[in-house]
């Protein structure tokens, strides 16, 4: 017998070993039976903690009796027997028994009951195995492989038996040993094949999901976890047989199949490996097919969509697995989407405004990408709202004669718009804009064309009329024509002339303005249109020629000239200053023509007169003018007109003096005639202010001196009677 352990070991006491512990003996080699002959060496072992001595010594007892006692702790037996050991006063070790026998064990022979090399799972086999000589006590010990299974003594000759129910993994080879400590005997293997009855398979699906695709390969594949090959599988859809395939191995087998709509359903299997075929659970496959591209229709009330009228959107997929949704799209822009649960299509409603004119389409989803449909054009028609007619003139007002554009357009409304120009109720005519903005009418401006104006926006729904604009189309004002009214057959100073002004045509108001030569007299409005007068308190300067003219802010219009002749005057200017020169000599007389004469001796001496208080008899200012070689008497012309520096109502005369004939050599300087006069500070302040229109007298005054011209004229001062008259006068 092995003996793995042969060594008693006491247990500490209190937390400490004994002083007094066994000692131990271990066997070398380690076996209790040993064929005679040969020798086992035993060791006696020191417990642990033993006190220590100077000098040990080993003492050996076969039995009772003392066999030796040596400094060593090994001794080699040949006996059988019990042997023990002491070291010192150590209490004896626990005794080991040998025995040195003769027989060596034969080997066993292995037997399976019942007998067969098949055994069904779930049944039991006895394996027995018996040696057929070796001296008692013989142990028996079971193998399945290398794995051990059970062991058992038999102190008999009859052999050890072990008992096991078979389940799949009892399969294999088995074997058994026998030892009756002389050495060990192992059988002859026994091969054990248990049948395992085929269990339920699985059907599994690849790849996974209750959901495939149309189109899609999908494989089936059945295994039996249990079940001894050789197994035959069956695939099913419904009770409908796909196909079979044999499987010598344990991995089950598989069925491939492309899908259509039609695979949809139960799918099972069956595994038969010829005890009972066994079915799996029904597995579950529907085959989803994708959303096929959509059909969008547009539904509305009448053949043109129309703003305010409610359109149905359709859209319909005609093949694809439910649930499916769809959306509606109005130029990529989303509307609104809807399920279709169970399938068929569905509708979207929509109520039309302009902004809703464009492209359409919509989309289909169930989960397998999305189709779009082809795009569908809506032009959704507005009504032409209600028009805006601008009249366009080339200036601020209208003319007789200008070309005005009637600008009729209606700011809301779907093309083309048929536009319709009225005066009044009158049509005028009509223009088609074909692609919205509006349209124009020209037309040329006459004086009927003064009126309201309309126009109107149809394009099919209704026709719009504007508002109605008012037009006021002015008349230039024509050529005016002058009438003088006088109280008879001639005219005298004093007398008052009426001017009758009047344009034929043009629109009022007009300004009249009335001319003497091309000095304005005056002027008249006529507000409400006609003529307008000009009264006129005649003198002596008012012959010459009239006109007036008519002036509506278009331009004016001026008259023919029309000629008046003062009675009393002579019938030239010249005649006029003649007949002043007449009155002052009759006059002044003899006092006048005594004075020039005077001023010419006095010239011609180079003196001057006393009675200038501008000099005293001292003065010598070499500034004053001086006369010499001054010819006889000329006659100068004078010339006379009145002048209107500024256009208003007072009226300055101008003396003008031509000398006719040659004038002799000799170096005469003129006096200005305000300096030389002596004028009044007025005079001078006017002369200023209006250099231009002051008398300028040249000529014949040059000949008398600053004091003559002082008392024949008085101071200048501005009013309607010329300078002339003032000279008449006096």
């Amino acid at each position: 017998m092995l003996l793995w352990v042969s060594v008693l070991v006491l247990g500490p006491v209190s937390g400490q070993f004994a002083a007094t512990s066994k000692p131990v003996i271990s066997l070398h080699p380690p076996w209790t039976i040993i064929f005679k002959g040969e020798a086992v060496t035993l060791t006696c072992h020191e417990s642990h903690f033993h006190a220590a001595e100077d000098k040990k010594w080993y003492r050996w007892y076969l039995g009772t009796e003392i066999l030796r006692e040596i400094p060593g702790n090994t001794i080699q037996v040949y006996d059988s027997g019990e042997y023990r050991c002491q070291i010192h006063n150590s209490p004896l070790s626990d005794g080991v028994s040998l025995t040195f026998s003769s027989v060596p064990v034969s080997r066993p022979v292995l037997t399976v009951s019942p007998p067969g090399a098949h055994a069904v799972e779930g049944h039991m086999v006895t394996l027995h195995c018996q040696a057929q000589r070796g001296s008692p006590r013989i142990v028996y010990q079971f193998y399945h492989g290398d794995v051990p299974l059970g062991r058992s003594s038999a102190p008999s000759e009859g052999g050890a038996s072990f008992s096991l129910t078979l389940t799949a993994e009892h399969s294999g080879t088995y074997s058994c040993t026998a030892d009756n400590g002389l050495g060990v005997q192992r059988s002859q293997p026994v091969v054990l094949s248990v049948t395992v009855p085929v269990s339920r398979p699985v059907l599994t699906v690849s790849p996974p999901g209750a959901r495939v695709v149309e189109g899609h390969m999908v494989t089936l594949h059945c295994q039996a976890q249990r079940g001894s090959p050789r197994i035959v599988y069956q695939f099913y859809h419904g009770d409908v047989p796909l196909g079979r395939s044999s499987a010598p191995s344990e991995g089950g087998a598989s069925f491939s199949l492309t899908l259509t709509a039609e695979r949809s359903g139960t799918y099972s299997c069956t595994a038969d490996n010829g005890f009972s075929p066994q079915r799996s659970n029904a597995k579950s496959l529907s085959v989803t097919v994708p959303a096929s591209r959509p059909v969008l229709i547009l539904r509305t009330p009448g053949t043109r969509a129309v703003v305010g009228d409610v359109m149905e959107l359709r859209c319909e997929a005609h093949r694809g697995s439910p649930p499916i949704l769809y959306r509606f799209y109005h130029e990529n822009v989303i509307l609104g989407s809807n399920w279709a649960p169970s399938g068929g299509g569905v509708s979207f409603s929509l109520s039309l405004t302009a902004e809703h004119s464009g492209n359409y389409a919509c989309e289909a989803d169930n989960g397998l990408g999305v189709q779009r449909s082809e795009a569908a054009s809506l032009s959704v028609t507005v009504p032409a709202s209600h028009p805006v007619l601008t009249l366009k003139a080339p200036r601020t007002r209208a003319v007789v004669g200008d070309m005005m554009e009637l600008r009729c357009e209606a700011q809301r409304g779907s093309p083309p718009i048929l536009y319709q120009f009225y005066h009044e109720d009158v049509i005028l005519g009509n223009t088609l804009d074909p692609s919205g903005g509006g349209a124009s009418f020209n037309l040329s401006l006459t004086a009927e064309h003064s009126g309201n104006y309309s126009c109107e926006a149809d394009n099919g729904l209704g026709p719009q009329r504007s508002k109605a604009v008012p037009l006021s189309v002015t008349v230039p004002a024509s050529r005016p024509v002058l009438t003088l009214r006088a109280p008879g057959a001639q005219v005298f100073p004093g007398d008052t002339v009426e001017l009758r002004c009047e344009a034929q045509r043009g629109s009022p108001p007009i300004l009249y303005r009335f001319y003497h030569e091309d000095v304005t007299l005056g002027s008249s409005s006529a507000p409400s249109g006609g003529g307008a007068s000009f009264s006129l308190s005649l003198t002596a300067e008012h012959s010459g020629n009239y006109s007036c003219e008519a002036d509506n802010g278009l331009g004016p219009q001026r008259s023919k000239a029309v000629p008046l002749s003062v009675s009393g005057l002579t019938g030239s200017r010249s005649g006029l200053v003649a007949g002043v020169a007449g009155g002052l000599l009759t006059v002044m007389g003899l006092v006048v023509v005594a004075l020039l004469l005077y001023c010419r001796l006095l010239r011609r001496a180079g003196g001057r007169m006393t009675s200038d208080p501008s000099r005293s008899p001292s003065d010598s200012d070499p500034q004053e003018p001086t006369y010499y070689n001054v010819p006889g008497w000329v006659e100068l012309q004078p010339v006379y007109s009145n002048v209107n520096p500024k256009g208003g109502d007072v009226v300055y005369s101008e003396v003008r003096t031509i000398q006719q004939g040659n004038r002799r050599a000799g170096k005469t300087r003129g006096l200005d005639f305000g300096r030389a006069s002596g004028l009044h500070p007025f005079c001078r302040s006017e002369q200023t202010r209006h250099r231009a229109t002051h008398a300028r007298i040249t000529g014949f005054l040059h000949l008398c001196p600053p004091a003559l011209l002082g008392s024949l004229a008085p101071p200048c001062r501005p009013h309607s009677p010329s300078l002339t008259d003032s000279l008449g006068r006096a």
